[in-house]
């Protein structure tokens, strides 16, 4: 907490304390001050006494650093924008209306004129495709980057138009080229998605690879897969298998429903993985008993009177018209 200073009466650069106010801000003092130009403002003792606030705003500010009045920048001319005058500092930094050379008026701080960020309205950087790096005749993956468009991005970047190595061709931001998160037209995705799916394998109505890495999902309320709260509080319990949707039932508590859905898949999906591993390792060693016997899974789904269990049997394979329980 700052020492208390009776301040009535001072003066601070153009600004007069007039008295002292109820609120505090950071534990310093409020004065209300009134500037030579007639306007007047609130300012706490720190701001007062360190100089940081003169005036109400209607002249250059004291730069914190320097202490000195900020350099009148009227009339010069910084690339394509001359100086037309000063406005309202904008987060603390003199700003300047300047107008471009194209004939549009623009905004911009001293800082950014004298640093040399700023040197058009805008259309500078269109011109030269926003200072970007010349990427015609370059390979990103399958891509070759031809020319720049006239298009941008949220923010700003530019859109090259490329051709893919089987013969499309679209339009991608630079940045997306540069830091490869785009390689293709999308013929790419398509290629290895396809390579995907050869390497699934997908029997009697069921992928094998899905069943056996099933995982908990996140996409519903109770956050367990096929479990769903409904709007009374109870929770109904689904398992999906071979394409078919399969209710279960309605339950009271969530523990019981999870461990209902643990059980169908068990009685389901782990004895078809069982099931299939058991078909498969024979028709490994027999390609000719493989197409005689393809493999089916048979399941009997019935609801029994009076609960809410539901009875599946073992997983079989159908071999020669006959069934053998595995």
């Amino acid at each position: 907490m700052a020492q208390r200073r009776d301040l009535k009466g001072a003066r601070f650069g153009k600004l007069t304390v007039l008295e002292e106010m109820k609120e505090r801000q950071s534990g310093y003092v409020v004065w209300r001050c009134r500037c030579d130009c007639g306007k007047e403002i609130l300012v706490n003792s720190r701001q007062l006494l360190r100089g940081t606030v003169d005036n109400c705003g209607c002249i250059e500010r004291m730069t914190a650093r320097r202490g000195n009045i900020a350099e009148d920048l009227s009339g010069r001319k910084f690339g394509r924008l001359t100086v037309l005058e000063r406005v309202e500092n904008t987060n603390g930094r003199t700003c300047w209306r300047c107008r471009c050379e194209c004939g549009k008026e623009k905004m911009a701080t001293a800082r950014g004129l004298k640093s040399g960020k700023v040197r058009s309205c805008g259309c500078l950087a269109r011109e030269k495709g926003t200072n970007s790096i010349d990427l015609s005749g370059k390979e990103f993956g399958k891509l070759t980057a031809l020319y720049p468009t006239e298009k941008r991005s949220g923010k700003g970047s530019v859109f090259w138009h490329c051709r893919c190595d089987c013969g499309n061709e679209t339009d991608v931001t630079e940045v997306d080229l540069v830091h490869g998160r785009r390689r293709s037209c999308g013929c790419l995705k398509m290629e290895n998605q396809k390579h995907i799916g050869e390497g699934l394998h997908r029997i009697d109505g069921t992928c094998v690879e899905i069943l056996e890495k099933r995982k908990h999902r996140k996409d519903n309320k109770s956050g367990f897969r096929g479990v769903f709260q409904m709007k009374n509080g109870k929770y109904r319990v689904n398992i999906g298998f071979r394409g078919k949707k399969y209710y279960v039932g309605c339950f009271e508590r969530y523990e019981e429903a999870v461990q209902m859905r643990l059980k169908m898949e068990q009685l389901m999906h782990e004895r078809f993985i069982e099931a299939y591993h058991v078909w498969k390792e024979k028709a490994d060693q027999d390609p000719l008993w493989e197409k005689e016997h393809p493999f089916q899974f048979e399941l009997n789904w019935e609801k029994k009177a009076g609960d809410a269990e539901f009875g599946a049997d073992s997983g079989c394979v159908k071999t020669a018209g006959s069934v053998s329980k595995k």
